[in-house]
């Protein structure tokens, strides 16, 4: 028996429902892709992070990918603060300690691409 194949999609950028994240005021989450969209392996996810919003540190049990698409904000991973702006990636290991903070006057936008499934989030102060 085979199993049949994903169909493709194309969403809509007002299709697209931006909410609230609970951990962190400032920061807004809207899904492009994920599993209900037919994708079978990934989820992608574009974040909004309002100038003088943090994220307190926290980590994920699956890893992330992370394009930076506009403004500039820090980025700690594991200890290391870094300063990330538009068309800069990262990489964040899924358990790894991460948190976000934006002290600059304009908004930070990312996409982060994530295994589809449960993600356990651990904030860790």
């Amino acid at each position: 028996m085979s199993e049949q194949s994903p169909s493709p999609a194309v969403k809509r950028s007002e299709e697209i429902e931006y909410e609230s994240v609970d951990a962190a005021d400032g920061l807004s989450k809207g899904v492009l892709i994920d599993d209900a969209d037919g994708a079978p392996t990934f989820a992608m996810r574009r974040f909004t992070l309002d100038p003088g919003a943090a994220v307190p540190k926290h980590t994920n049990a699956v890893e992330h990918e992370q394009y930076v698409l506009e403004g500039e904000y820090v980025v700690g991973i594991d200890g290391e603060e870094r300063t990330v702006s538009a068309g800069d990636s990262l990489f964040i290991p899924a358990g790894v300690v991460h948190w976000y903070r934006n002290e600059g006057d304009e908004p930070g936008a990312f996409i982060c691409a994530v295994p589809n499934g449960d993600d356990a989030i651990e904030l860790c102060e």
